[in-house]
């Protein structure tokens, strides 16, 4: 008599990769999105009480650290702050401002000093509720 030879029976994987890639897809649509895109990362004071006011969509978003700062989400110097401060056209363009709780006092100075010089004086500190 022959003897019959047992072949190995391999498992078929590639339902298992469909599935693999559908739970990637549902996850990738899923994720929750960033809303702000904020430049550094700031320790914001507390606020007591305050109110929510609509975000107007032509602004101004300053970002002070202990050593940096940014202007619409890019890292920027003084002088390069202030050499975009200057073609703002319209000087009730409203600006928010996030200062790092840490931040010593003269740098705040400088970039009031800074916006001053331009006449921008439409000014939101923002915290953190």
């Amino acid at each position: 008599m022959k003897r019959r030879s047992r072949e190995l029976a391999a498992p078929d994987i590639t339902p298992l990769i469909d599935v693999v890639f559908l739970l990637l897809i549902f996850f990738m649509v899923s994720t929750v999105f960033k809303k702000d895109e904020v430049a550094l990362l700031l320790n914001l004071p507390k606020m007591a009480h305050g109110e929510n006011k609509e975000q107007p969509k032509n602004k101004l978003t300053i970002e002070l650290s202990i050593e940096e700062l940014a202007v619409n989400g890019k890292k920027a110097t003084i002088e390069e702050a202030k050499a975009q401060f200057s073609v703002v056209k319209e000087k009730s363009t409203p600006i928010e401002v996030r200062i790092d709780k840490e931040v010593k006092y003269d740098r705040v100075v400088t970039l009031l000093d800074a916006l001053k010089e331009f006449e921008l004086t439409n000014l939101s500190l923002i915290t953190d509720k």
